[in-house]
């Protein structure tokens, strides 16, 4: 790697689409004291990292200045530990968080940071792959995040809107765990996917209210809006109230948004102990080669994707 020890993909001169994304070769970075280093072996895509760095003033609204890392999801091995960590050891399994900086060879974590500062990592449990650690922070946090303001239980009837997206797999398998119905909003292609799921599928777009109570005569007690304000707004003329509606890419008023980076360490957790037993699957709808960058993202941000991308290191 010419005389270098890791290589990063970066925005090295400008921020933008994916063509502005290059795998630079970089010093390895050294963990000081309270941090680990992760040899990183899978990095999992979200729509939120090309959403932060696609301009400078998205960017700057999260903090983000030039030469900057992208990515935030990671799987990896620990293989440097520094000065007065404890828990984590040399050749553990880890997966966790790090903002936009996780797809590198590379990551250094905080042992007690989150995933905006300092970063987050836990232990990989047996029987869950580096591809499918590497598609967990963001998504699951945000799902579990998005159920505790609307506390589903086996009475409900819940509408989740963008149901075969990122979060929305895992919202729809948690959901189902509660003992709740759950209607699942996409594409008429997404349809056998999110009954794979545990969903019954609608189709999304103008007429959406009538579809959900053609399936559901006996009403919805609430909503999850993954996507935008589409599944709110059928939700209240379906008589969903307020405080059992929440979403996570839009702030709409009298709505209470669900926020992931609140998610204790312990959500996840459960949640890598329920894929690991088999409990809760998690697609990987397409991998690609960390040279291959650009393609990813650019698949990932097409938003048709039933699934996670993931990129391998």
């Amino acid at each position: 790697m010419s005389g270098y020890e890791s290589r990063a993909v970066q925005f090295a001169d400008a921020f933008g689409g994916p063509e502005m994304l290059t795998l630079q070769d970089v010093p390895a970075p050294q963990a000081g004291a309270g941090q680990i280093r992760i040899r990183v072996t899978a990095a999992g895509l979200n729509p939120m990292d090309w959403y932060m760095t696609s301009g400078d003033e998205a960017a700057t609204r999260f903090g983000l200045s030039l030469p900057c890392g992208f990515g935030t999801d990671y799987a990896g091995v620990v293989d440097q530990v520094g000065e007065g960590v404890t828990g984590f050891a040399a050749g553990d399994r880890v997966f966790g968080g790090a903002m936009s900086r996780a797809v590198a060879d590379h990551v250094i974590v905080d042992v007690t940071g989150t995933i905006a500062v300092g970063g987050t990592a836990h232990h990989t449990p047996d029987g869950v792959d580096d591809r499918t650690a590497a598609a967990l922070e963001i998504a699951g946090c945000t799902a579990a995040a998005a159920l505790a303001v609307v506390r589903p239980g086996p009475d409900d009837t819940l509408l989740v809107g963008g149901a075969g997206g990122g979060v929305g797999v895992f919202a729809v398998q948690l959901a189902r765990l509660t003992g709740a119905r759950v209607i699942g909003t996409g594409s008429a292609a997404s349809a056998a996917a999110l009954r794979a799921l545990g969903a019954e599928p609608v189709t999304y777009g103008d007429g959406l209210a009538d579809r959900v109570r053609a399936v559901a005569p006996g009403g919805v007690t609430a909503a999850l809006d993954l996507h935008g304000t589409d599944t709110v707004q059928a939700a209240r003329d379906l008589g969903v109230p307020d405080e059992r509606i929440t979403t996570i890419a839009a702030q709409v008023g009298g709505i209470t948004p669900a926020n992931g980076a609140t998610t204790p360490p312990a959500g996840i957790e459960q949640i890598a102990r329920l894929i690991a037993a088999g409990t809760i699957r998690v697609p990987i709808a397409a991998t690609f080669p960390v040279e291959r960058i650009r393609e990813a993202v650019a698949l990932q941000a097409g938003r048709h994707v039933h699934g996670k991308v993931v990129i391998d290191l």
